[in-house]
């Protein structure tokens, strides 16, 4: 088994054992406060993430900037239409595209374009959502991009029509047409890519909506897809960007964008009256967003890296397991280790060294993957914390003698 003393002797022969290279992202050590420890008197455990930034998981940790920023924003009153205008007109600017606003997260991100292109910010319209009647009510969708978080879409009483292929497309557009909607994770399942899905839009002139949930980093994506062409882009505020996790961000046409905000508090009547954005998460998302895209991306990509490196390095010295360095195409693309064993040598599965993760000491959580192998996110890794979980795997992993 390994032992501690000499596994971090080991890899302290070089300079970036602990440490985090130039720009990357934050939080590198999350210290201890003076105060309260509330999850302890919660009786809750805190975990390592070497996960992904998942809802379940609380999203990613912000920057201390943003901390500081939602805490300026608790004492102090402001006018909230006046703060969503400031702080969209900053968001835009940031984007280079025509308007933006922060929104409770993605999905209602999604339900707050929809709402705005089946409304067009009509009063009477707005008041009406979810009754459908007398409004353009469908949404088309590839068959292959149909996914869980379309929901968000249907609250607003819209049905999907779905199309394989550009001419089923075409001649699925009608009248009765709301928007187009397109789930980014899903760009190489379907027929139509995302550029042509963009122009098929402007040339029928329906609007289009691009699903970027968690497709940032890297940080491109707030752009070019607008830039190809689409009306409308929503992306998660507390997932890559490291914003408030209740945060989102939704960009693109200023008319749209005008109208989604009918829709959205401080509001009454419309559908997305239950989807408030405070000030602070407001502000917090605003410098959670200067930090992102301030950060030297470059060695933030080659920190995690060195990371996996150091993991896969530490576990391969077992017989029977190999490892592999990888970046999801789209969604959390970022460099992730996927480490896979042969269980008869072992002695023990998947599922095992999860859950021994899960239950030990430090708790350690790990990205959702296939039951024959074990992958790992290292982004969300505070300092110190890519040895620990190189120490335990090694632990949990090596046979007994």
């Amino acid at each position: 088994m390994t032992n501690r003393r000499n596994f971090l002797r080991g890899v302290s022969g070089g300079a970036l054992v602990g440490t985090v290279g130039t720009g990357c992202a934050p939080p590198t050590s999350t210290p201890k406060p003076a105060g309260r420890d509330y999850f302890a008197e919660l009786g809750l455990t805190e975990f390592i993430n070497a996960g992904e930034p998942y809802t379940a998981f609380t999203g990613a940790l912000m920057p201390q900037q943003a901390v500081d920023a939602y805490a300026y924003a608790a004492s102090r009153y402001v006018r909230l239409n006046d703060l969503h205008d400031a702080i969209g007109k900053k968001i835009a600017e940031m984007c280079n595209c025509e308007a933006a606003m922060v929104t409770a997260g993605a999905a209602s991100g999604l339900t707050l374009a929809t709402a705005a292109c089946v409304t067009r910010g009509e009063s009477q319209a707005v008041k009406q959502l979810p009754d459908i009647a007398g409004l353009k009510s469908e949404v088309i969708i590839q068959k292959a991009h149909r996914y869980g978080y379309e929901r968000a879409v249907l609250n607003c009483g819209v049905k999907f029509v779905e199309v394989e292929t550009r001419e089923q497309l075409e001649n699925a557009i009608s009248d009765n047409t709301a928007m187009m909607l397109f789930n980014n994770t899903n760009d190489q399942a379907g027929q139509i890519r995302v550029a042509e899905f963009a122009q098929l839009g402007k040339k029928h002139n329906v609007p289009t909506l691009d699903d970027c949930a968690a497709d940032v980093p890297p940080k491109e994506h707030l752009w070019e897809y607008l830039d190809m062409g689409f009306d409308l882009m929503t992306a998660s505020g507390g997932k890559g960007i490291s914003g408030p996790q209740n945060a989102g961000l939704l960009l693109g046409r200023k008319d749209l964008i005008e109208a989604a905000r009918v829709n959205a508090p401080p509001n009454g009547g419309g559908i997305g009256r239950g989807m408030k954005v405070n000030k602070e998460t407001m502000l917090a998302m605003l410098v959670a967003l200067e930090v992102f895209l301030a950060r030297d991306h470059e060695a933030e990509w080659q920190e995690w890296e060195r990371r996996v490196k150091l993991i896969a390095d530490e576990v391969s010295k077992i017989d029977g397991v190999e490892t592999e360095m990888f970046a999801p195409p789209l969604h959390y693309h970022v460099p992730h280790l996927r480490i896979q064993w042969d269980e008869a040598k072992l002695g023990l599965s998947p599922d095992d060294v999860k859950k021994q993760l899960r239950e030990g000491t430090p708790a350690i959580e790990l990205r959702s993957s296939p039951s024959d192998r074990i992958e790992l996110g290292v982004w969300m890794l505070k300092e110190g914390e890519t040895e620990t979980v190189a120490l335990r795997l090694s632990e949990i992993m090596t046979p007994s003698a």
